[in-house]
């Protein structure tokens, strides 16, 4: 019998402990090589533990066990092998299935809830079956009284009740609330613990401040709704919003390095290219991968460098490389629906720009009321580095290239004032 120990990865050289988010497999299971074993928290990504060979595995730690970097964590016995899988001719495929079967699976599923009354539930935990049916009728486990184990509440108990004219909970409450006092509590993740710890760092740590201003999308508005679907045709990806404004930011950090610089103890560092930072939404919470070298990338570049980041932020599989070393952070709270907010600032960066959504609204141009797709944008800034004249100064420029987004291919400059020598 041979037996392979797998160990926990290491997810970078500062980290020690790691945390055992979720287990995919367990004890018994038989699985083959390279199959997503478990799911692990560090400080900085979510990392999957991965089968090194087949055969039947035991687990050795359990979910939200904080474990060593080096520890072993799983056995492998790999005298055993998995089944080999049989292919389905395509006629049985299509075929109905018999009664019998039928018959056969529904005594199986009831073996299956019975065998169930064998666990230790809570008061009022309603069964599998009996939270369907509630569910569907919008009752509350308050409003019944569980005859099984414990006080489990069993379908025979909501059929009961049901027939006996028990009122919906919809017609108890009119909103989504059940009227309960109950509690939850979540331990908190690796990665969660360490984003507050640096939120509250950032504000004791930093001088910071934030400047608004606003920008009329009509011009970006324009291009996209001429030439998407040719984008599109071309390039296979959509023509967004983030993709203008990176390459606006990154012709901005041009004329005002230090918004592009960070503080290394006594010393300011300027950074002489643009890693821009795209904040993205992501299971285990906001996750910011960096675009190396945006100031070189074309706007199709820039779209599927952020979709690929982004697909990798929800499927956890964002490495530690991926998410270091920004120089800038663009956060996007519009598609959540806000309308304005301030940004916190991604140490060790001096700043970070905060898009919002597009609201159609009143303005004034050469005298005239005009309705405009007009947008919010906000710069948190660090004053230890940043001037006011500058952060003002890098927001304006932001906003007149896209206002005016032939301006990105001028070095920030109007074709005619290029050619005026302006």
């Amino acid at each position: 019998m041979a037996i392979v120990e797998l160990k926990v990865p290491s997810p970078g050289e500062s980290i020690t402990e790691v945390i055992i988010a979720r287990w995919i497999k367990n004890t018994g299971d038989v699985v083959e090589k390279d199959d997503v074993l478990a799911e692990i928290d560090s400080d900085k990504a979510t990392l999957t533990l991965n089968a090194e060979d087949s055969g039947k595995i035991e687990v050795l730690a359990a979910e939200g066990d904080t474990v060593k970097v080096g520890q072993v964590v799983v056995k492998i016995d790999t005298s055993f092998k998995p089944e080999a899988k049989k292919e389905t001719p395509k006629a049985e495929t299509k075929a109905e299935p018999k009664k019998e079967e039928t018959k056969k699976e529904t005594v199986t599923s009831s073996a299956v809830e019975k065998t169930s009354g064998d666990k230790t539930y809570a008061t009022g935990t309603p069964s599998v079956a009996a939270a369907k049916i509630m569910a569907e009728n919008n009752i509350a486990s308050k409003q019944l009284n569980g005859t099984g184990k414990d006080g489990r509440i069993t379908k025979q108990d909501v059929l009961a009740a049901l027939s006996n004219g028990l009122p919906s909970a919809e017609k108890v409450l009119s909103n989504s609330w059940q009227g309960g006092r109950d509690k939850e509590k979540v331990k908190m993740t690796s990665l969660r613990k360490v984003v507050a710890k640096r939120l509250v760092a950032v504000k004791n740590e930093t001088a910071m401040l934030t400047t608004f201003n606003e920008i009329d999308m009509s011009a970006i508005y324009e291009i996209r709704a001429k030439y998407k679907d040719k984008f599109k045709e071309v390039h296979a990806s959509n023509v967004g919003f983030m993709s203008f404004f990176t390459k606006a930011v990154c012709e901005a950090l041009y004329h005002f390095p230090a918004v592009n610089g960070m503080i290394d103890g006594e010393e300011i560092v300027y950074n002489k290219y643009c890693d821009i930072g795209i904040a993205v939404s992501a299971p285990k919470g906001l996750m910011v991968p960096v675009l190396r070298n945006a100031e070189l990338m074309s706007l199709a570049e820039i779209e599927k460098g952020i979709k690929e980041l982004a697909l990798k932020a929800r499927d956890g599989k964002l490495t530690i490389p991926e998410m270091e070393g920004g120089t800038f952070t663009i956060t996007n709270g519009g598609v959540f629906g806000s309308m304005m907010s301030t940004p916190i600032i991604n140490p060790p960066q001096s700043a970070i720009l905060g898009m919002h959504n597009v609201v159609e609204r009143p303005m004034a141009v050469n005298g005239q009321v005009v309705i405009r797709p007009m947008m919010y944008v906000a710069l948190s800034y660090d004053h230890r580095i940043i001037d006011g004249r500058e952060s003002v100064g890098f927001l304006v420029k932001v906003k007149e290239m896209l206002e005016n987004p032939t301006r990105i291919l001028f070095g920030g400059k109007l074709p005619e004032e290029i050619l005026l020598g302006l």
